[in-house]
C-alpha cells in the first residue's frame, strides 16, 4: 500500500473514493446539475397557506410594534411572492384568494388578541374591521400584483382551459398544421 491508498488499492484514499453505485444508474434527465438549484413549487392550496401564514405573523407584528403599516408591506410582499412560486396550473385558484386570505390571517389576529376580553365577538369585529380600513390600498395593491405576475406565468391558458372543460370542449392545444397535399 502507498501512502494514501484504501483498503481497495486504489490510488485515491478511501474517505474521497466514492462507493460503488447498486442499482440502475440515474439518467442525465433526473440527475441535479452541479450548480443549480432546485425550484420550490407550491401547490394553489400552499400558496393561499403562505399569504395567510404571513399576514397573521405580520398582523402580530404590527400589533406588538404599533406600526400598521407592517400588514399591507407583508401582505403585498406575500401576494408578489406566491405567485411565482405556485404552480403554473394552479394559478387560477391562487389568483382569487388574496383578499379572503387576508380576511382569514385578520380574522384569526383579532380573536387571538380579543381572547379573554369582555364581549369577545364585539372586539372581533370591530378589530377586523379597523385592520381592514387600514390595509385596504395595500389589499388592492397585492391582489393586483398577483393577477398581473399570473398573466404572465399562464392565467389566460389556465381560463381558457377552465372554460373548455365546463364547455365539454377539447382544450385549446397547438397542433400541427396537415400536411399538404401536393398532386
Amino acid at each position: 500500500m502507498g501512502k494514501a491508498e484504501g483498503p481497495t488499492g486504489s490510488g485515491a484514499p478511501f474517505f474521497v473514493r466514492q462507493a460503488p453505485r447498486r442499482g440502475p444508474a440515474k439518467s442525465a434527465r433526473t440527475a441535479p446539475r452541479a450548480g443549480t438549484r432546485t425550484s420550490v413549487r407550491l401547490t394553489g392550496r400552499g400558496g393561499v397557506a403562505a399569504i395567510v401564514l404571513i399576514s397573521l405573523l405580520a398582523g402580530l407584528l404590527a400589533h406588538a410594534t404599533g406600526l400598521p403599516a407592517i400588514n399591507g408591506v407583508a401582505f403585498t410582499a406575500a401576494c408578489v411572492l406566491t405567485p411565482l412560486l405556485v404552480r403554473p396550473t394552479d394559478l387560477l385558484s391562487l389568483s382569487v384568494s388574496p383578499p379572503l386570505a387576508y380576511l382569514v390571517a385578520a380574522l384569526l389576529v383579532e380573536g387571538l388578541l380579543g381572547l379573554g376580553s369582555g364581549g369577545f365577538a364585539r372586539s372581533v369585529a370591530i378589530g377586523v374591521g379597523g385592520r381592514l380600513a387600514d390595509i385596504a390600498p395595500w389589499l388592492f395593491l397585492g391582489t393586483a400584483l398577483v393577477l398581473i405576475i399570473a398573466c404572465f406565468r399562464g392565467l389566460p391558458r389556465n381560463i381558457r382551459d377552465l372554460s373548455d372543460e365546463l364547455n365539454g370542449r377539447t382544450a385549446h392545444r397547438r397542433q400541427p398544421p396537415p400536411p399538404s397535399r401536393r398532386p
